[in-house]
């Protein structure tokens, strides 16, 4: 990033003390690299305790599926459409959670070197907190199919204001973070 704001011929061009410009940036901003360091790995640590809360939750869910499981080990609901959402938005709440406490993890076992500060380390947060949101938007979606194939269709004026609802979390979510982007 120093190179575009300095002439071609100045980049590698070295001053009365033998430092380029590069060298330069570095010891100025010392201070810089150290407190995004701590913010990254105070961010990593505080989304990887909940991506870690939703794959607790929505692994065991997979095995204990709503309404149980018939004397030859088959769930109730295999043939509803309901089940179906149910279970894709559980598996893909795992995998994305997990997916984004990877790359949590990954941030806090990098080297921190400045280069890494100006592509790795944002592409590493933006994966993970991408895949953070997913996983929370796919849990909200297997609670609402949950209700649908508990509820059967017998309770719509419930199912469908409680589905209207569980939506607003995740919308709230994604309108505030892409004002910031």
């Amino acid at each position: 990033e120093v190179e575009k704001w300095i002439k071609p011929e100045l980049i590698n061009k070295r001053d009365e003390d033998k430092k380029t410009a590069w060298e330069l940036f570095t010891e100025k901003h010392e201070d810089l690299v150290r407190k995004g360091e701590s913010w990254m790995k105070d961010t990593s640590n505080s989304c990887m305790v909940v991506a870690t809360l939703i794959s607790r939750v929505v692994f065991p869910a997979a095995f204990t599926v709503p309404g149980g499981n018939s004397s030859e080990g088959v769930t109730i609901f295999l043939g509803k459409n309901a089940f179906e959402v149910f279970i894709i938005s559980d598996a893909l709440a795992l995998l994305s959670s997990l997916t984004s406490l990877l790359m949590f993890l990954s941030i806090l076992t990098a080297k921190y070197a400045e280069e890494d500060f100006l592509k790795s380390l944002p592409l590493r947060l933006i994966i993970g907190l991408a895949t953070l949101f997913f996983a929370i938007a796919a849990v909200m979606t297997s609670f609402v199919a949950t209700l649908w194939i508990i509820l059967n269709d017998r309770v719509r004026r419930v199912t469908i204001p409680i589905t209207a609802l569980a939506s607003i979390p995740v919308t709230v979510c994604d309108t505030s973070t892409s004002l910031v982007y």
